[in-house]
């Protein structure tokens, strides 16, 4: 096991399946401990005790749930933030990967109105919550003195990752309403990097295309459909294709920020 990202501290959402499983994966064997996060408790105990207890804790929930973001972050600076007493406190989760969303198929007029609300809570209340929580903690971790002007101030990184989609950017003919939510991730991604980028926080938009995962049936993707764009784009992206560029983003040195990549299969022309 590698241990360049051994002195991080991270937290991942939607950590039960595809790209979240990956990215747990990939930073656990960068070195990094994690708290996962997913609504499946029983998928991430069995990740934990693959990966290993002493590496992984778990805080299972809905991760646009204030209180369980709040666990969730509790939970890496007790299990992980070393310290002890005033004189060393223990340490923020420094690495947060807002990797937690769902899609759906279908435009304004014909996509299911039921399932709106939970689409939106999901893709855009859930990340702008983390975001805010993680934002605070991490700007309240920067000692006083650390800004300074002789370009030497970046002690160390700290990262927010908020996981887009490449049809936030190139609206889809087939799931515009999804797209619309990951147009308002890409908006708040701009945004924060923007307000804690000049403070020493790195905020890096990452926007997949086509990942072969779980997405396509919980979005309603018929697998027939789906095995026509496999025909034309194909071969597709894997989870651990993601999570390998977030790991080289993130392992960059503090003042070096790849702020937003889009990540496709070679053969995918569009979105």
């Amino acid at each position: 096991m590698a241990d360049f990202l051994k002195d991080r501290i991270g937290v991942v959402t939607g950590a039960s399946s595809g790209i979240g499983e990956a990215v747990a994966r990939a930073l656990v064997d960068a070195g990094c401990p994690l708290v996962l996060n997913a609504r499946r408790k029983e998928k991430l105990e069995s990740l934990r005790k693959e990966l290993g207890d002493e590496d992984v804790a778990i805080a299972a929930g809905d991760c646009a749930d204030a209180e369980v973001i709040t666990h969730m972050l509790d939970l890496a600076k007790d299990r992980f933030g070393g310290g002890k007493g005033k004189l060393s406190p223990k340490r923020e989760a420094d690495l947060i990967v807002i990797n937690a969303g769902r899609g759906l198929g279908g435009t304004a007029l014909t996509s299911d109105e039921s399932q709106w609300d939970d689409l939106i809570r999901t893709n855009i209340t859930a990340a702008a919550r983390l975001i805010r929580a993680a934002g605070r903690r991490l700007l309240a971790s920067i000692p006083e003195n650390q800004i300074k002007h002789d370009g030497q101030w970046l002690e160390r990184p700290r990262d927010i990752v908020i996981l887009g989609s490449v049809v936030g950017r190139h609206v889809s003919p087939f799931s515009s309403f999804y797209s619309c939510t990951k147009a308002a991730v890409q908006t708040l991604a701009e945004g924060t990097r923007r307000e804690l980028g000049p403070k020493g926080i790195r905020v890096t938009l990452v926007e997949p295309a086509f990942v072969t995962s779980e997405f396509q049936a919980v979005a309603g993707y018929s697998p027939e459909w789906y095995t026509q764009m496999v025909e034309k784009f194909g071969p597709m992206l894997s989870p651990a294709d993601v999570a390998r560029a977030i790991v080289f983003a993130v392992s960059q040195p503090a003042h070096v920020h790849l702020s937003d990549f889009l990540i496709r299969p070679t053969r995918q022309e569009y979105p």
